[in-house]
C-alpha cells in the first residue's frame, strides 16, 4: 500500500504525492503555539501528531522541511502585555521558553524553522499589499485592512474548501466579533487592525496607519516565506479548520503567488479533539492539565507521548490519569522485553534484516492507523517473551529485533526510559543477599529481597547475574 493521508481539502483518504518532481523532499508546515500562557495537553496533542508525521514521512526516506510559527501578537497576548506593563518580547520569552522545553520533554524534533509573527511584519504587510492591488482587500474608514469574501469570489475564488459554510452564520468562535470593525460584511476578516488605545505599545506602522495584524494572515505570510506559495502539508488542531485555516486558503491564493493550477497547500490534515476525563478541557471543572502539571504528578513526558499517539489522529481522545498510569505499564512492558533482548544479543553485529519495520510501515500507511501499528508491537513483544522464556531465541535473531524496533522508534519516538541511579544502600543489600545466597543462607537471601521489595525494588536474575529493578 501507497501511503495515503485523509485530505480535509478533499475530505476523502488520499495517496500522497510529494510535489517535489524527484518525489524527495516535502515542505510541512504546522500552526504552532499562541505564547500567553504555558501550553496543555490538548495543545500537545496536535504537535505530537505533527511530529508523527514528519518521522513517519522521514522513516519513508523523504526529505522533510518542518516549519511551526509561534504566534505572538494576538488579542489574548496584547491584552495581556496590557495588563502586566511589560514589553511584548519580555511577556511571550519566558512562555515560548517553557514551550520548546515541554516540545522536548515529549521527544519531538525541533522544527527547521520557528518563525514569530512579530519579527515578520514587513513580509505581512507586503502580502497585504497584493491582496489591496488584487481587489480582494479593502481599507475600512478607521485604517483597518479587510479582506473581502464577495470580491474573492467574485474573482473566481472559493470560499468554503475545507468545509460547507452558512453564509449566515459563518464566522462562529472567531477572535474578533463581527462588529468590532468597520466591515462592509459580516463575513469579511480583518488582515490589519487599526491602533486602538488598549493596544497599548503593540502596534507597528503600516501604509495605512499604525497597528497590528490579524491572525490568521500571520501563518500564510510565514509559511509562503519558509515554504514557498505552494508547500504539500497543512496541519493543525480539527478546530482550525474554520476560520483559521479556511482563510489562510483565501488570502494565500488570493493574492495570486501560485504558479496556475497549483494550490496553496496539496494536502490538509487535522487533529480531532482531546477531552480530559471524559469533559472538554476547562480550569473551573479541574481537567486542565499543561504538561508541567502532569510532570508534576510524577509522570513522565514519555508516558504522556506514548499516551497521545495509542489513538488515531482524527479520533476524538480521551485523556485519563487512568491512562497514563496504563501507559506506564505499557511502556514497563516494552522495556523489560527489550532490557532481556539486548542480554541475549550481547556483542552480536552482523545479523539478517527484521521484517517488523515493513510490517509496522504497513499499517502506517494507512492513513497513520497508529492503534494496529501498536497492536503489532504487543503482539511482537509476546513471542518474544514466549520465545525467551522457552529458551529458544538465538542471539542472532535478538540482535535483528533490536534493529527492527529502533527502526520503529524511531517513528514513534519513544525511546529509552531515563535511567534512574541506583542508591549505594540498594546495591549494598543486593551484594549482601549474593553472599548469603552463595553460603546458602536462603532465609537470610529471602529476607533481604523482601526488604529490597519493600524499598521499591526487585531483583532480576539474568544470564549476567542479578540487576536491580525498580518496581
Amino acid at each position: 500500500m501507497a501511503l495515503q493521508f485523509f485530505n480535509t481539502l478533499s475530505r476523502s483518504v488520499q495517496e500522497f504525492v510529494p510535489r517535489d518532481p524527484r518525489r524527495q523532499s516535502v515542505g510541512l508546515y504546522c500552526c504552532g503555539p499562541t505564547v500567553h500562557d504555558f501550553a496543555h495537553v490538548g495543545n500537545f496533542r496536535t504537535f505530537v501528531f505533527a511530529d508523527l508525521v514528519r518521522r513517519y514521512l522521514e522513516f519513508k526516506g523523504l526529505k522533510v522541511r518542518h516549519v511551526m510559527n509561534i504566534t505572538d501578537v494576538e488579542d489574548k497576548i496584547i491584552r495581556r502585555v496590557r495588563e502586566t506593563n511589560a514589553p511584548l518580547r519580555d511577556y511571550t520569552a519566558p512562555f515560548e521558553a517553557a514551550f520548546f522545553q515541554d516540545f522536548q520533554a515529549l521527544n519531538c524534533l525541533l522544527p527547521h524553522d520557528t518563525p514569530r509573527a512579530s519579527e515578520h511584519i514587513a513580509d505581512i504587510i507586503a502580502l497585504i499589499e497584493k491582496l489591496v492591488a488584487r481587489g480582494v482587500a479593502y481599507r475600512a474608514a478607521d485604517g483597518s485592512v479587510y479582506f473581502s469574501i464577495e470580491k474573492y469570489q467574485g474573482a473566481g475564488g472559493h470560499y468554503g474548501r475545507l468545509l460547507k459554510l452558512n453564509f449566515e452564520e459563518m464566522r462562529p468562535g472567531e477572535r474578533v466579533s463581527s462588529d468590532e470593525y468597520a466591515k462592509e460584511a459580516a463575513a469579511d476578516f480583518a488582515l490589519w487592525k487599526a491602533r486602538v488605545p488598549d493596544d497599548g505599545a503593540v502596534f507597528w506602522p503600516s501604509p495605512w496607519g499604525e497597528g497590528r495584524p490579524g491572525w490568521h494572515i500571520e501563518c500564510s505570510a510565514m509559511s509562503m516565506k519558509s515554504l514557498g506559495p505552494s508547500f504539500d502539508l497543512h496541519l493543525g488542531g480539527e478546530d482550525l479548520v474554520f476560520p483559521h485555516h479556511e482563510d489562510e486558503i483565501a488570502q494565500s491564493e488570493g493574492a495570486g503567488a501560485q504558479a496556475a493550477g497549483e494550490p496553496f497547500v496539496k494536502y490538509w490534515l487535522h487533529g480531532a479533539h482531546l477531552l480530559v476525563e471524559g469533559k472538554k478541557m476547562s480550569k473551573s471543572l479541574g481537567n486542565y492539565f499543561t504538561l508541567r502539571d502532569l510532570l508534576a504528578k510524577g509522570f513522565t513526558g514519555r508516558e504522556v507521548r506514548y499516551l497521545l499517539l495509542t489513538a488515531h489522529y482524527r479520533e476524538s481522545f480521551n485523556f485519563t490519569l487512568e491512562g497514563l498510569q496504563a501507559a506506564r505499564a505499557a511502556l514497563a512492558r516494552i522495556d523489560e522485553c527489550l532490557g532481556k533482548l539486548r542480554l541475549i544479543a550481547g556483542d552480536v553485529t552482523d545479523y539478517p534484516g527484521s521484517v517488523l519495520p515493513s510490517m509496522f510501515s504497513g499499517v502506517l500507511d494507512d492513513d497513520l492507523n497508529v492503534s494496529a501499528a501498536w497492536g503489532l508491537i504487543f503482539e511482537w513483544v509476546r513471542n518474544m517473551n514466549k520465545a525467551m522464556s522457552e529458551g529458544t531465541l538465538l542471539p542472532i535473531w535478538a540482535a535483528s529485533d533490536l534493529a527492527g524496533w529502533d527502526k520503529m522508534d524511531s517513528v514513534l519516538g519513544i525511546g529509552a526510559p531515563v535511567k534512574s541511579k541506583i542508591p549505594e544502600e540498594m546495591n549494598s543489600l543486593l551484594q549482601a543477599r549474593q553472599a548469603a545466597r552463595k553460603a546458602k543462607d536462603f532465609k537470610r537471601s529471602d529476607t533481604i529481597r523482601d526488604e529490597l521489595k519493600a524499598k521499591g525494588w526487585a531483583i532480576e536474575d539474568t544470564p549476567k547475574g542479578p540487576r536491580l529493578k525498580r518496581l
